[in-house]
């Protein structure tokens, strides 16, 4: 299958100066965790045979985002065995999910490395087998948790498939961990992020709900907290999909994390609760990743009428300050530039909002509909679609387009510039 989620990203890397030591990509959404990137010269506009350099066509099937160090862009994917009608019907059978699911016979779960410069896959790793994998959600695959690079390691999360830790420079796999199991309902979501020596993971299905942390030198559990808030008491609304973000809160260092209904404060040393921060609604399945600025966090419900919300961090204990709830995205993670807040909707209404007091500047509908999360880079915005087209803007209180690229196939990926 031909990744052109990645082919993006690769346009958006040719297109750029040549690459500083330090400008990578080591994250979901970037250094900084938020959707910012640091490139220069990056192009408004594209098609199937303008400003692409080259494709790679990437076995399997994965909606993770590239991470990028030097020469070096890795992802992850998965190699899906058919499955018989007989024995999708046997893993079915019980099931309370009645949303469209995807099933695989047998999963080998791999990380791919791609030469920036040639496009040629330089490695191909088996991390994890799976047997008998969960049914994942029809638009989800079984690789969409994006890696962590760090430290010549790639840490890659794969849900209650497991997770494991691959040295880049020899290719051979230094540990996995299986004991981090969940019923996701519609397969893995949420990526994994790293503080010092701790790879912290979300794990919010409808059976059980906690955050954990692994030695990242050894992949052993560094500890697990439970999931602390009161919540629904049906089950598939007590699932969550979204990644925390690491940030100070009162001069601190706090895990900041959205889970079904609750946003928690966690200390990342130990794992225990600072402080929770009840939604006042209905909030599961969370997918977009919170952003911070002006002494706020912002993320959005999710699904069932998502809200965004305004989370105000001063003080002895966070409260929602704002909200607002009129077209928020289910799934793309909102992005903070300056004062204006941008959020899009899975059905492309893209609003642009004051982030100190939630006031709206401008609407737009744009074309097709979303997954990926909006990237900051070169002084533009883009927002690309499932439908494989991008929208370019510029940033600003007055909505300005400054062009659009267009590819073949969906982009599910959020795309990334370095």
């Amino acid at each position: 299958m031909v990744r052109l989620s990645l082919t993006l990203v690769l346009l958006m890397i040719v297109a750029a100066p040549a690459l500083a030591a330090e400008a990578e990509w080591p994250q979901f959404r970037g250094p900084d965790g938020q959707g910012h990137a640091s490139a220069q010269g990056l192009p408004s506009s594209w098609s199937e045979h303008e400003n692409i350099v080259w494709k790679a066509a990437i076995p399997g099937r994965g909606w993770s985002s590239p991470v990028i160090a030097g020469n070096d862009i890795w992802l992850t994917t998965a190699v899906e065995s058919p499955i018989t009608e007989a024995e999708k019907s046997k893993r079915l059978k019980g099931t309370t999910n009645n949303q469209p699911l995807t099933l695989a016979g047998t999963l080998s779960l791999r990380a791919i490395c791609v030469d920036k410069r040639s496009g040629q896959i330089t490695a191909d790793v088996e991390l994890l087998t799976e047997e008998r994998p969960q049914p994942t959600h029809a638009m989800n695959s079984f690789a969409s948790p994006t890696p962590v690079l760090a430290d010549g390691k790639l840490f890659a999360h794969f849900g209650t498939h497991g997770t494991a830790c691959l040295d880049t420079a020899t290719r051979k796999v230094l540990w996995t961990n299986r004991e981090l199991t969940i019923n996701h309902e519609n397969g893995a979501g949420s990526s994994p992020v790293l503080w010092q020596d701790r790879l912290i993971v979300h794990c919010d299905g409808s059976d059980a709900q906690y955050i954990a942390a692994l030695n990242t030198a050894t992949g052993q559990i560094a500890w697990k907290t439970e999931r602390s808030g009161k919540m629904n008491d049906e089950p598939q609304l007590k699932k969550a999909y979204g990644t925390p973000l690491i940030m100070e809160v009162g001069g601190q260092t706090t895990v900041v994390s959205p889970a079904a209904d609750w946003l928690y404060g966690y200390e990342p040393a130990t794992g225990r609760e600072l402080w929770k921060v009840p939604y006042g609604m209905l909030g599961f399945s969370i997918v977009p990743r919170p952003v911070a600025g002006h002494g706020f966090v912002y993320m959005s419900t999710s699904f069932m009428q998502p809200q965004l919300l305004a989370v105000k961090l001063d003080g002895p204990q966070p409260e929602i300050a704002w909200r607002f709830a009129k077209q928020m995205p289910n799934m793309c993670s909102p992005l903070l530039v300056g004062d204006e807040l941008y959020a899009v909707s899975d059905k492309g209404i893209a609003t642009c909002l004051d982030a100190h007091t939630g006031e709206v500047h401008w609407t737009e509908r744009l074309p097709g509909n979303y997954a990926a999360s909006p990237l900051m880079a070169d002084g533009k915005i883009f927002i690309s679609s499932r439908d494989g087209e991008t929208t370019v803007l510029a940033p600003g209180k007055k909505l300005q387009k400054l062009g659009s690229g267009q590819l073949d196939s969906p982009i599910l990926a959020s795309p990334a510039a370095v």
